[in-house]
Order: C-alpha cells, then sequence, then structure tokens
C-alpha cells in the first residue's frame, strides 16, 4: 500500500508555512488522540500518521528534500529501511512532539486526565550521527547496498541500557511517583493555576538507581561500533541526503536512539558526464572519419554500444540514445544518454599530410559553406523562429 501525501495528511498546501502546519498537526493529532479514541486502532494509525507528516513537514532540510523527490527521498527502495519519523511506538511521539501541547500529550484538551505516567516521563533521545556514502556511476544507476562500520553510542548489554546494575536495580522515584514529573497549583487573581515541570529529583526518569551498572557507570550506553546496512535506491545524486531511522547514537538509560543520515557523494566516471538524469558523451573523431562516416563505440554504464555516424556528420551534433541516463528517484522513467559529436584536428602535419589537403582543398566537395538546398532549408527555419 502506498503511503498518502504529506500534505494531504494535515490538509496543508505546498506553500503553507510553518506556524499554519503545526497549527494543522495540533488539529489532527486531538482529534485522533489514543486517549479520545481508547481501542480505536485506525484513529491510532492516523495518529502515527500525523506526527510522521508533521515530522518531516516541519523540518525544513526534510520537507525540501520531501518537496523534491516525494516519499523515494526520505526513504530506500521500497519497503526499505528509511522512514520520515523512526517512530517505534505511541510514546515516542508523545516524547518529541510534547512541547506543541504545553510540556506532554496527557492532559490536553480536557482528556486524559493525569495522563500517561510513561509519556510523561522524560524520554532521552540519541544525537543523529552523519556519515558519507561514495558512490559510483554504476552503483547509482543500479542502486546499492553498502555496509558501513560506524563507531557509536550502544545501550549496554549487561544492563539492557536501563542504566541499574543487572537491567533492574533501580525505584520509583518518591518525589513523582514516577511520573517524571511534578505538579503545583497555585493561587492567582484569575483562580488556581495548575503548571507541571520535570520532576528535581530524578530529572524526568520517573526511577532512581539504587545501584548502577559498573560497564556503562549508570549512563546505560557504551561506546561501540555497529556494521549497519544501507539499501540506497537508484537515481540518488551528489549532496542528497537520505535518513535512516534508529540507527543513531542510542538514548541514555533505554532512551530513543537517534537516526543515521547518509549523504551520498557521486565519483567522476572517466568517460561519462552526468547532467541530471541524463549522460553526456563527447565523441572526438577525425575529419577523415566524420566526411566518410564510420561506426563508433560509446561507452555506457554496464559495457559499450556501437553507433553509426554517418558520413558528413556535422560537427556539434547529438545522438541521442534513449534510456541509457540514470534512473529518476522517484520511478518516473530514465534519462538519456547523449553524445556529441567533435571533430579532432591535428596541431602538426608532416609534409606528406600538408600536400594532401592543399590538393583537397581546392577540391568542390570540400568548399565551405553550406549547399544551396541546405542554405534555403536553414533559412525557412530562421524564419520560424
Amino acid at each position: 500500500m502506498s503511503k498518502r501525501d504529506y500534505y494531504e495528511i494535515l490538509e496543508v498546501g505546498k506553500s503553507a508555512s510553518p506556524e499554519e502546519i503545526k497549527k494543522a498537526y495540533r488539529k489532527k493529532a486531538i482529534k485522533f488522540h489514543p486517549d479520545k479514541n481508547p481501542g480505536d486502532a485506525a484513529a491510532e494509525d492516523k495518529f502515527k500518521e500525523a506526527a510522521e507528516a508533521y515530522e518531516v513537514l516541519s523540518n525544513q532540510e526534510k520537507k525540501q528534500r520531501y518537496d523534491q523527490f516525494g516519499h523515494a527521498g526520505m526513504s530506500g527502495a521500497a519497503g526499505g529501511g528509511y522512514g520520515g519519523s523512526g517512530f517505534s511506538d505511541i510514546e515516542d511521539i508523545f516524547s518529541s512532539f510534547g512541547d506543541i501541547f504545553g510540556g506532554h500529550f496527557g492532559g490536553f484538551g480536557g482528556f486524559g486526565g493525569a495522563g500517561r505516567s510513561r509519556g510523561s516521563r522524560r524520554v532521552s533521545r540519541g544525537s543523529d550521527l552523519r556519515v558519507k556514502v561514495k558512490l559510483n556511476l554504476s552503483e547509482i544507476v543500479n542502486g546499492v547496498e553498502k555496509k558501513i562500520k560506524v563507531k557509536k553510542y550502544v545501550a549496554c548489554q549487561h544492563c539492557s541500557g536501563t542504566g541499574a546494575k543487572n537491567g533492574s536495580a533501580h525505584s520509583t522515584c518518591g518525589t513523582c511517583r514516577g511520573s517524571g514529573q511534578v505538579t503545583r497549583i497555585q493561587n492567582t487573581i484569575l483562580g488556581q493555576m495548575q503548571t507541571a515541570s520535570v520532576c528535581p529529583t530524578c530529572h524526568g526518569d520517573g526511577k532512581m538507581i539504587t545501584d548502577k551498572c559498573t560497564y556503562c557507570a549508570g549512563e546505560g550506553v557504551l561506546r561501540d561500533e555497529e556494521v549497519i546496512s544501507i539499501n540506497i535506491p537508484a537515481g540518488v545524486g551528489d549532496g542528497m541526503q537520505l535518513n535512516v531511522s534508529n540507527k543513531g547514537n542510542a538514548g541514555r538509560r533505554g532512551g530513543i536512539n537517534g537516526d543515521l543520515l547518509v549523504v551520498i557523494t557521486e565519483e567522476d566516471h572517466p568517460e561519462l558526464v552526468r547532467d541530471g538524469n541524463n549522460l553526456i558523451y563527447d565523441l572526438f573523431l577525425s575529419f577523415p572519419e566524420i566526411t566518410l562516416g564510420k561506426t563508433a563505440e560509446i561507452p555506457i554504464v554496464e559495457g559499450k554500444v556501437k553507433v553509426k555516424i554517418d558520413a558528413g556528420t556535422q560537427p556539434e551534433k547529438i545522438f541521442r540514445l534513449r534510456g541509457k541516463g540514470i534512473p529518476d528517484v522517484n520511478g518516473y522513467g530514465k534519462g538519456d544518454l547523449l553524445v556529441r559529436v567533435h571533430v579532432w584536428i591535428p596541431k602538426k602535419l608532416n609534409n606528406e599530410e600538408k600536400r594532401a589537403l592543399e590538393k583537397l582543398q581546392s577540391s568542390p566537395g570540400f568548399q565551405g559553406g553550406p549547399t544551396a538546398s541546405e542554405e534555403s532549408f536553414f533559412k525557412k527555419m530562421r524564419d520560424m523562429f
């Protein structure tokens, strides 16, 4: 099933301002909030869908990439490992976008009561990582799976990322009773006002470690290496950035992983030059070859093809080999290979070569300028424009 357009999900246009996008997302999130639709799986899916759309459209860099390449720019090959958001469950959404609703989702809009003890706790998120991947032209045309080794913070295996010895040496915070926040009620001239803030005792974790893990010193993360497999779609370009969700640094004490940002760099091809989705090849022919005609071998990404050059072909003529270029990253066909014909003029001639050319110079067939019929054709073309 194909993914819906992010603008369609939030019901905004492409020219919508950041504030309009935020307002549209808030409206959708309130409508499909799980507390308002208990047990409704369809509403929960729409809630996640809206969060993913907002996560992309609220980020200027991601929005620009989405506007240019659509979902393909946010993801790898169909069913691949890239995603717009990287939210593994509802709790990730609560922790990421709680600021839109005054600090937490649990109690906005008059429903949800004291709210979710998990959702209201602060959940740390690991930082994103950025790596560069160099691709040759063949990999760009065909798509490729790359395995790269990344140095990063990973969840401590000895404590399962909790920071507590054996993963269980912790207790519920006595100050916030596991909620991760404390609520204060103040009397004002407008009546009682209730405010919530991060618990000063557990710093939003909702629990206290009674015995820290000796391997990670209670942080829940360790420095290590991970081999990550990345499916890169065909048609990517130099400077394009792909987002691999949840493959960045691990979050402290069971937090959310950051993302891995993959920046594409493109190697120069020794003979072919890229121009968008087209490839350009400069074919140099000698004066006799372009005059008499020949069959030339033209390099393509995989191998070579033969192209017939007719006798009398003029310099700068372009032959178009359809479908021999680069696939569109959104799947809209392939570009072409454009062969530009040039005449290679020797800089030095021996005496015999000079005499041969001097003899040809006075021959009627080598007099300069187009024929009368060709001149008439060119004149008609000029008049048309």
